[in-house]
């Protein structure tokens, strides 16, 4: 019997505390939450009206599939609760089955920690303007698609629903969340990038840029939370068709942003409906990226 498509959950006997673009969020009690992977796909910060089949499961096996991986380099938010525990409606822990996670209460940071390797989307385009890639200045000549001279730390701004993140300097984050732990949240992604990278390029997967989340404890302790180099929040490309001049196939939901700038559509809300093979293919590649990261 083939998984639910769940676009927006109601779950029974749970408070649900924040609907995001992606994730429903229930508080279980005061130190955990109990996080649900939907099948809504956002596209230019715009929630689109379709839902993708087996998304949410697939981003779900991915991020535990690469937490489970990247916990000597940095703690992460899971419990190692289930989520039947928590979930006592039949009903709601099949629709939430294989997309769920309980996880700690933690106070996220208000940067997104995004980490480049390769000079391609609006840092493609702030390079040819300014020849820099979010105030960092690169060497000249560099092509679409070009893999970096080293991996950059390049920070934005979290954005509520409907608006667009933003990007910001290094010393624009340290003057949110201080420059001690603005260094070790670059510091983490820098690492967890590296170490992605090196395992996804084995897979037949090129990394192009990704972004982590974090939060910290009462003890100040930084936590990997939310997603984790996931299609969502990546550029995964493949290997094998990858050149630099031209902007490579993806495994991620780039093939729905491809579609959405073909259309007359300013990219604000409400989002257009999908076509059936648009939303079949991508789901698609969705699980491919998947077999390939996991095996």
């Amino acid at each position: 019997m083939p998984a639910p498509v769940v676009y927006r959950t109601e779950l029974k006997g749970l408070e649900r505390l924040h609907e995001g673009k992606v994730r429903d969020i229930y508080a279980v009690d005061e130190q955990t939450l109990l996080i649900v992977t939907t099948d809504r796909l956002s596209a230019f910060d715009v929630v689109l009206p379709d839902p993708i089949p087996d998304k949410g499961r697939v981003l779900n096996g991915i991020s535990n599939f690469w937490f489970a991986r990247t916990r000597r380099l940095v703690p992460n938010h899971l419990t190692g609760r289930e989520p039947v525990e928590v979930v006592k409606d039949e009903r709601d822990r099949s629709l939430v089955a294989g997309r769920a996670v309980v996880v700690r209460r933690l106070k996220a940071l208000p940067i997104e920690a995004v980490v480049r390797g390769y000079l391609i989307g609006s840092g493609w385009r702030d390079y040819q303007a300014s020849g820099r890639l979010c105030g960092i200045a690169l060497p000249a000549g560099l092509e679409l698609a070009g893999r970096l001279p080293q991996p950059l730390f390049t920070p934005a701004t979290k954005a509520r629903a409907g608006a667009h993140d933003e990007n910001i300097s290094f010393e624009a984050a340290a003057a949110l969340i201080g420059p001690e732990l603005a260094a070790r949240v670059r510091d983490a992604a820098l690492e967890l990038y590296a170490f992605a990278s090196e395992h996804a390029r084995s897979r037949g997967i090129i990394v192009a840029d990704t972004k982590f989340e974090f939060g910290v404890d009462a003890e100040g302790s930084l936590t990997l939370i939310d997603e984790v180099l996931t299609p969502d929040s990546s550029r995964f490309w493949p290997a094998d068709s990858y050149r630099e001049g031209v902007s490579p196939p993806s495994f991620d939901k780039q093939f729905v942003r491809d579609y959405l700038e073909s259309l007359d559509w300013n990219k604000q809300a409400p989002g257009p409906r999908l076509p059936p093979e648009i939303i079949a293919r991508t789901s698609d590649k969705y699980r491919e990226a998947l077999a390939l990261l996991t095996g």
